[in-house]
């Protein structure tokens, strides 16, 4: 059991959740350079983040320092407690003396933490103007960069795809231009990134918002990528430790574009409905994804299938 009281970048990751959004971002740039935190200035800081100097000084009382210059010093020894233990984080959460239990039990409410903080993010206007774009739309093209990002915007385009809307997906940069080129008004552009700096994204969704096409950015508020859209589906998590897009940005992305294919097809009405059912019934009849698949049952011995 570790007996430690939590340590300052700890807090940080774990309070993260409950901050106002200024105050996330603010917590973004200590936990990504925290020494870099340390040396610069209240000016410097607030410029970095994208805020304003009362919202560092707001942040800093948030975890009980009356001065931002109390702050960091206790950010400074944190740093020196971490590499005088030579401590590297698995996960925001976790300590190395934490039993496997704790650990699942971490990961589990840190998790929970950031998609209940979601719900609150979520700006209702913002998916409504997406959906009534989507759900009118000539054609939707989908863009992403990096394995995670990609995933979410192959399971967007194919989730839109089977609501009956002529959508693709694409992840290579000069494809992204060539869609981009042959859009126009009336269709839309949606580039999924986290990360939101790849400026070969930046590109395709500047150049589909010059065609006229409507352009939707699933990424994290304030990002340059978030600039470049009409609409912003903005989602903040604590920054994972191991990966630049982690665990928690999928999962919030993931519900991102569930909430966003069913206001759609409760959009479209009706027929929407009617098209999945005859796709679900369709699968079941050829046995796909079902105990019945050819290939499971060529897969039995003769003795299992004579049994049958």
């Amino acid at each position: 059991m570790n007996t430690l009281p939590p340590r300052l970048l700890q807090r940080l990751q774990e309070q993260y959740a409950e901050l106002p959004d200024a105050q996330r971002r603010t917590v973004n740039l200590i936990v990504r350079d925290p020494q870099g935190a340390v040396g610069a200035t209240v000016e410097q800081l607030a410029r970095h983040a994208g805020v304003s100097m009362p919202t560092i000084v707001r942040t800093c009382r948030s975890f009980g320092y009356d001065s931002v210059r109390e702050f960091m010093v206790a950010l400074a020894q944190d740093i020196a407690f971490g590499e005088s233990h030579q401590h590297r984080y698995l996960h925001r959460s976790v300590q190395p003396e934490d039993t496997p239990g704790e650990i699942a039990s971490k990961i589990v409410r840190s998790a929970a933490a950031s998609m209940s903080a979601l719900e609150n993010q979520l700006d209702i206007a913002a998916l409504e103007r997406a959906t009534g774009a989507i759900a009118g739309a000539e054609r939707v093209d989908c863009y992403s960069t990096g394995a995670t990002s990609s995933f979410i915007a192959e399971d967007l385009q194919a989730r839109l795809f089977r609501l009956g809307l002529h959508s693709n997906a694409y992840f290579d940069a000069h494809q992204q231009l060539i869609s981009a080129c042959t859009l126009q008004a009336g269709d839309v552009a949606i580039a999924v990134s986290h990360i939101g700096r790849m400026p070969t994204l930046l590109e395709a969704a500047r150049f589909a918002r010059s065609q006229g096409a409507t352009t939707i950015a699933l990424t994290q508020p304030g990002t340059p990528l978030a600039q470049e859209a009409d609409i912003v589906l903005g989602t903040s998590v604590p920054e994972d430790a191991v990966m630049r897009v982690g665990t928690e940005a999928y999962i919030a992305h993931l519900l991102v574009i569930e909430i966003l294919t069913v206001l759609v097809g409760q959009r479209l009405g009706p027929k929407a409905a009617d098209r999945l059912r005859q796709f679900r019934n369709v699968l079941a009849e050829h046995g796909i994804d079902s105990e019945s698949h050819a290939t499971m049952t060529l897969s039995w011995s003769r003795a299992e299938r004579e049994q049958e």
